[in-house]
Order: C-alpha cells, then structure tokens, then sequence
C-alpha cells in the first residue's frame, strides 16, 4: 500500500484529505508543520508528500530541497491557494512533480496523485534497468544520441555533432576532478543537466545535488537560503534553517544564473570559496562544508566584471574550467535526436504513442531557428503529441511561427528605433507639459514599446531581448521596472 504524507497548517483539510484518500486505498498521515513532516520522513518512507507552499515555518521550496536530500525517490505536489505562475515554475523546477491551486477538486487532486506514483514508478524502474530502452513505448522513435541519466531518472542527450562529441569529452575529463566549472550558453541549452551529467560523473554522484536558481533569489533572501540562518535572525526567522551548502555537503552545489547575486552575497560566497566555511546568518559559529561549485550563466561574466558588476576574484575562482553550450540553431544534426527523445517523453506523459514525424514537420523542426533551444523544442513537441490525432506529427500541428517564421527587425516592433540599456528619450512631453513629466512619458513610451515586441515574439523573452538590442538581463530588469509580469 502506497503511504501519502500531507503536509498543511490548515487542519481540516488534512483531515479532509486523509480521509479522502484512504477510501482510494493509500495510507496516509498528515502534520501541520514543516519540521514535523522532516522528521516524520527521516523515520518513515513515503512515496508521495502533498505539501502546501505556505507553511508557518517553512516555504514550499525550502520543503522540496529538504524532502529531495532525504529521499530523492520521494515524489511531491505542492498545493497553495496562491495562484503564481512563478511559484509553479520554480517549485517544478527544485523536483516537484505538478502545482495545484486550492480549492481542492476530489477528482483532479486525485488524477495527479496517480500520475504523479506512476512516473515515480516507471523512474525507479528506469534506473535499475539495463538499459532506458526498457521503458519506451513500443511505436516511439529511439533518439540515436548518446545519453545520460541524471539523478532524477531524467535521460539527457548528447547529439551526434562534433559539438556534442566534444561536450561529452569535456564532462569525462573534467568530471572525476574538484575543479570549479563555469556552463555557459543561452537559456534552454541545458545547463542544469550538463551540471547534473558532471556530478553523475564524479566521486560525489553518491552525495547531494543540489540546485539553485540565483535568478529567481530576492537580494534580501539570498544569504538565507545560500548560507541558512538562525532563529530570530530576521524578522520571519521563526526556526533554524540550513542553507543549500549545508544540504550540498559531500556533493556538488549548482549556482544557476550566478551573475544575478547581489553584491553583498557575492562577498559573502567569496569568503565560502576561499575558507570552505559557511555562518549562518545570524550566527557567529562557522560550519565546514566539501562542495564543489558548478556555477551557469547566459551573460558574458568577464564583461560583468569589466562593468563592475561581478567580482573578479570570484570568477577567476570559479573559472578553473569552462563549458560552452552552443545553441540548437548551430547543431542542425541533433536537432531531430532531441525532436525524437522528447517524442518518448510526451508519449510517455501523455499516454500517447505516437510513432514519429513526417518529412514535411522534420524539415520545419530542422530549419526554425530555435530561440528558446531545447526547452522551446520540448515544448513544441508536447504540444504536438498532444494535438497529433494520427501515428505521425505532421505540420498542422506544429505551431505558426516553425511553420510559417516571420523574422522580426527592430523597425517592425519599434518604428522609431532601438532600445536602448538607458531610457528612451521622448520627443515631446504629454500635453504640452515640459520637465517634471519628461521622465513619466519616457517611460510609458518605453513600457509600450517593449509590451509590442513581446506579444510580436509570442512573449518570447530571449527572442525580444534580441530585437530590441538589449541582453536578457536588462529585459527582466526594465519587465520589473514596468510591474510587466508573464
């Protein structure tokens, strides 16, 4: 009998749920407490946590982290009445299997309860087998790429490039070692499994993995889930929390986006590299710590330390070696190797099976020029397993812009010209006014043109960046600037 743990400070609807799912046959027990769910785990195993994102003493993501170090077979759903796209992406992201939002509906809480065991399942099963082979549908394609298996049970594929030949010679030679590794490369290139493919190859591969996206760390919270603090540090300091080199002890700690930390922090991450000590904030004992650091980053960080931006000394600490992803678009030759392992994986998901693509779809995959690499081609391929009604994917089913691109110029999306990093500068103040509301003008202007390339580029940020001449970097910073949320 499967055991379901619940975890929610709302009583009654752990009461509710307990009751709910022993009549489908689980075994339940429920807690209203974050720390109560920890130790219950360390005693006990489950397979599947249901958890609410906002706990008294401890956040959803702080709960993913823990849950996935404890046991990483454990699978988890994350429930909140909050409903934030970006919670739901960063919550997927640290290990959760699906998001949903209250009210609870009986019938769809218990469709992701069942599929979420079954893909638990079919992974344990995935990675005891000899081969990944075992697990594919019967009329999938197999992709003729090399491969990996990172910890999660997810396979990632090399390609058959000389681009791909030479990634997998960088991550032998560079695995077995403790050297610091920068993965660079656009976003969607796979930085994160690349990282992962380092670790599985490593002396640590028995250790944690634990991920950490900087991007998405507030300036404020940084420190703490970085280095973790103690009780009564801060104001919401209600318990003591480990840090992610804590939890990364032994093993290798991921740094995505690392360009994004504040300065303060990367003060702060300078001292770890240096001394291999960490201090809870808060705190005044040091704690050591063995981890490896593989940072990622889709900007140029030596032009970030020539800005002032980053730190030099970090960087030459962390550059020890580098790995750089190319984009999709310069590896013609894997992009049908990827079209034909994500086909497995949406077959999977979807219960589907679909047995490839015809000539027709083949040739618009291969010639689109992929702005969001391989995170857009998995994307376009899900969508199209899920519309294919046939055995093949045939164009009508791929989206307009692979079957039909329309390349934008900056003319076409800002008649009056580029976007600059500095504000736009407006011809004339609104209603005669001069001065005062030269700044406001400048930046609705500003706002406007930006919300035009994006709904041009179907709110492809990577896409919009590039037409209007600015890095992704500043995008986020002037989308956040505008109170602009996609």
């Amino acid at each position: 009998m499967e055991k379901i743990l619940i975890v929610d400070d709302n009583h009654d609807i752990c009461l509710l749920l307990e009751r709910f799912l022993s009549k489908q046959g689980y075994k339940t027990a429920s807690v209203q407490r974050g720390e109560d769910g920890l130790a219950l785990l360390r005693k006990e195993t489950f397979e599947l946590v249901i958890c609410d994102f906002k706990l008294p003493d401890i956040d959803g993501l702080e709960m993913l982290r823990r849950i996935k170090v404890l046991n990483p077979a454990t699978a988890v759903i994350i429930i909140t009445g909050y409903s934030d796209v970006r919670i739901a992406v960063q919550s997927v992201k640290h290990g959760a299997y699906d998001y949903v939002t209250k009210p609870l509906y009986p019938d769809e809480i218990l469709l992701t309860i069942k599929s979420a065991l079954e893909r638990r399942t079919k992974t344990i099963k995935q990675q005891t087998a000899e081969g990944p082979a075992t697990a594919r549908p019967a009329a999938a394609k197999p992709a003729t790429g090399k491969a990996a298996t990172t910890s999660d049970g997810k396979r990632f594929i090399f390609g058959k490039s000389r681009v791909a030949d030479q990634l997998q010679k960088h991550i032998d030679l560079i695995a077995p070692t403790d050297m610091s590794v920068i993965i660079t490369g656009e976003t969607g290139t796979g930085k994160e499994f690349v990282a992962n493919a380092i670790h599985l190859r490593s002396k640590r591969a028995d250790k944690p993995f634990v991920a950490i996206d900087c991007g998405a760390l507030s300036k404020d919270l940084a420190g703490s889930e970085l280095f973790g603090h103690v009780k009564g540090a801060f104001t919401g300091a209600m318990s003591d929390k480990a840090g992610s080199f804590e939890y990364a002890n032994g093993g290798t700690l991921f740094l995505d986006e690392i360009g994004n930390l504040s300065y303060d922090n990367q003060i702060k991450l300078l001292r770890v590299l240096q001394e291999r000590k960490i201090r809870r904030i808060g705190s005044n004992q040091d704690i050591a710590v063995d981890v490896r650091i593989i940072a990622a980053t889709n900007e140029d960080l030596r032009d970030a330390v020539r800005q002032g931006r980053f730190r030099e000394d970090i960087y030459h600490r962390i550059d020890e070696f580098e790995i750089h992803l190319s984009p999709l678009r310069d590896r013609k030759t894997d992009i049908m190797i990827f079209a034909d392992h994500f086909l497995e994986l949406a077959n999977r998901q979807l219960e589907k099976q679909i047995a490839g693509f015809d000539e027709g779809a083949r040739e618009k995959l291969k010639d689109y020029y992929w702005h969001g690499n391989l995170r857009e081609l998995q994307n376009v391929i899900k969508r199209s397993v899920l519309l294919t009604q046939g055995d093949m994917i045939e164009m009508d089913v791929l989206p307009r812009e692979i079957v039909s691109p329309q390349y934008l110029t900056v003319e076409d999306a800002v008649p009056n010209g580029q976007i600059s990093a500095e504000p736009l500068r407006a011809g004339a103040p609104a209603n005669g006014q001069a001065g005062a509301n030269l700044k406001s003008v400048s930046e609705n202007a500003e706002r406007a043109a930006i919300l035009r390339v994006l709904e041009k580029t179907g709110y492809n940020k990577t896409k919009a960046a590039e037409v209007l001449n600015i890095d992704r970097k500043t995008l986020y910073n002037k989308l956040k600037a505008y109170d602009i949320h996609l």
